[in-house]
């Protein structure tokens, strides 16, 4: 596969890295944790392509380095950042929100410490099912996985959140489905081995959870869902936070038409503990170095400066916001941390 190729290249880059700086002084090495999900994922891959270009940009002259690890995704991170297990980490706008405002699972709990780097790309929805499960080819079809076994997500990822989020919305009462808490990859392997009828993989396609499935069962056996204009009102009532998404026919292997989903926002957090001049440098590193980024996933073209701070749900860090000024662009009050 195509991303495995790469992420082997990123790790003899990170490999690369490690020996740049095995005769610095290792008292004032700056080592970073940036949190992704699961591998099966876009986080994963694209955490990876962060921590690895910052690390060969920023390891030489600042003695900073990046890692980035596997999680069981959004809501893992926050706990992570929280506990100072990880320095960055790649969250769900919806997630983020919550985390933010204090509510749903934080209720009372708002996470005031979280600030903004970067909006990155848009998180896709998936929702991936067996075609005799897909009677209309609409996400209303999931009410007919009632008492089957279907993959929602890891216990503590976005990605489960979101699929709640989305269905209690539409009142499809996930419930009454036989509701399993797998990853992205474990999600695949049994969809394709016939252990669940569909899977929700939320991700920037081409997502590999899914190209594994397209490629493994065939266009004709599997289904990605599709979401109508009044399916996404429905959903907007409770978070405004979705917008239409068309997945184009050839994102995966045979899919011969058009998927019309919808997709929230993703973006990189991080704590207002953090250095002012690491997120600085972090943050240039990313923008000055799209073409690598792009080159690891291609959800990452769907990056740009003018696209940064779009949408955030929280203020902006100020190492991420100097370097967003420097650049020209205008930074709304609602961004400006306190």
């Amino acid at each position: 596969m195509a991303t495995k190729t790469v992420l082997k290249k990123l790790v003899m880059a990170s490999l690369v890295t490690s020996a740049m700086l095995t005769s610095a002084n290792a008292a004032k090495e700056k080592k970073y944790v940036i949190a992704t999900a699961s591998t099966g994922g876009t986080y994963y891959p694209v955490g990876v392509g962060i921590a690895t270009i910052a690390s060969i940009k920023l390891a030489k002259k600042y003695k900073t380095t990046f890692s980035a690890i596997t999680s069981a995704g959004s809501g893992e991170n926050v706990d992570m950042l929280q506990k100072g297990e990880v320095d960055f980490a790649i969250l769900q706008g919806l997630f983020g929100s919550m985390a933010w405002q204090g509510v749903a699972k934080y209720e009372g709990k708002a996470k005031k410490n979280l600030r903004s780097i970067s909006m990155l790309w848009q998180n896709v929805e998936q929702f991936t099912v067996r075609n005799d499960v897909a009677k209309t080819g609409n996400i209303m079809d999931l009410k007919n996985l009632y008492g089957e076994r279907f993959s929602i997500g890891g216990r503590s990822s976005g990605s489960r959140v979101s699929a709640e989020t989305i269905l209690s919305a539409l009142e499809i009462d996930y419930s009454k489905m036989n509701v399993q808490y797998l990853g992205y990859t474990p999600s695949s392997t049994a969809l394709q081995d016939g252990k669940v009828k569909g899977m929700n993989t939320p991700s920037g396609p081409p997502t590999s959870a899914v190209t594994n499935v397209f490629a493994s069962m065939g266009n004709d056996k599997i289904k990605v869902l599709n979401f109508s204009a009044s399916d996404l009102k429905m959903i907007e009532k409770k978070y405004p936070v979705w917008t239409p998404f068309t997945i184009k026919a050839g994102t995966y292997p045979g899919q011969t038409k058009d998927i019309n989903t919808i997709a929230q926002p993703n973006l990189l957090v991080v704590t207002k503990d953090t250095p002012d001049e690491t997120v600085y440098l972090l943050t240039k590193t990313i923008y000055e170095n799209l073409p690598f980024l792009n080159s690891v996933h291609k959800a990452t073209k769907a990056m740009s400066l003018n696209k940064a701070i779009a949408g955030l749900p929280m203020p902006l860090h100020p190492g991420a916001a100097r370097y967003y000024k420097e650049q020209g662009i205008k930074i709304p009050a609602s961004l400006i941390a306190k």
